[in-house]
């Protein structure tokens, strides 16, 4: 998968996130980014990272069943997202949902297979975006059909996002996010489309989380502006990745403010 930033969605350590929640957030970014490791870095082959991944997950059908050995190979890791678990009862399936997304992408990546259509990259989306912002409500509190369709969309579009704004670096290691017949324009038009979609749920939800939304769909949409200036201008193949500067975050507070 190509990483964002070790999975930058987790307000991990933000003085946004509520401190309460820390201990949670910093559990399931630590679950979610060893398993990213697992399938993504290093040199061995693939079939060597989907035996981890397979190691991995029943680790986390031990944790789920509060078998209290968790793991001998990752005790950090499960030994906090068991206390998280049974603290905030949070659903499973999210959990599995991302470790069904690595190990597609260790498998796509393997053998050189792109995305046939977008409906296809959207199924891998749900499975490796969408979890993060379902797990992050329900620690929330929110569990509403509208706040869980927004914040898929939020979610969906920041996956979608990393990837273009990977895209260079990703073909460089053998893997195309792009979907088969369409252009980069058209999906960071999706992208944006998606995200607007999801922005009211920032405005819906209280507190801080709800300045951390807004924070996060305005960062969203300001990395957008910038693809959409570069791929005017440059090869996608050879796009840089844009970096957001003072003035950028200046912007995106008082976009956030505005919000």
């Amino acid at each position: 998968m190509s990483s964002i930033d070790h999975y930058e969605n987790f307000p991990v350590a933000s003085w946004l996130c509520p401190a309460r929640l820390r201990p949670a957030v910093a559990a399931l970014y630590h679950f979610a980014r060893t398993a990213d490791d697992l399938a993504d870095e290093g040199q061995d082959p693939a079939h060597h990272r989907l035996d981890a991944l397979g190691e991995y997950r029943a680790d986390l059908q031990n944790c789920l069943s509060l078998n209290t050995t968790t793991s001998v190979r990752w005790p950090k890791v499960f030994g906090a997202l068991q206390s998280t678990v049974e603290q905030h009862h949070l659903p499973a399936q999210p959990l599995f949902d991302l470790l069904d997304a690595f190990e597609q992408d260790v498998v796509y990546t393997s053998v050189g297979q792109g995305y046939r259509n977008r409906a296809e990259l959207m199924d891998y989306c749900r499975r490796s975006a969408n979890p993060v912002g379902r797990l992050m409500l329900h620690l929330y509190g929110v569990a509403d059909a509208p706040s869980l369709a927004q914040s898929d969309a939020i979610c969906t579009a920041l996956q979608l996002i990393n990837f273009w704004q990977d895209r260079a670096e990703d073909l460089q290691h053998g893997r195309d996010y792009l979907p088969h017949g369409h252009s980069l324009d058209q999906e960071l038009r999706f992208a944006r489309e998606l995200m607007m979609q999801g922005a009211p749920l920032a405005r819906r939800v209280k507190g801080r989380a709800g300045w951390e939304l807004r924070a996060v769909v305005q960062g969203g949409l300001r990395i957008l502006d910038k693809l959409d200036t570069r791929v005017e201008t440059a090869d996608h193949k050879q796009l840089a990745r844009p970096t957001l500067k003072k003035p950028d975050f200046i912007r995106i507070a008082w976009r956030c403010v505005r919000m």
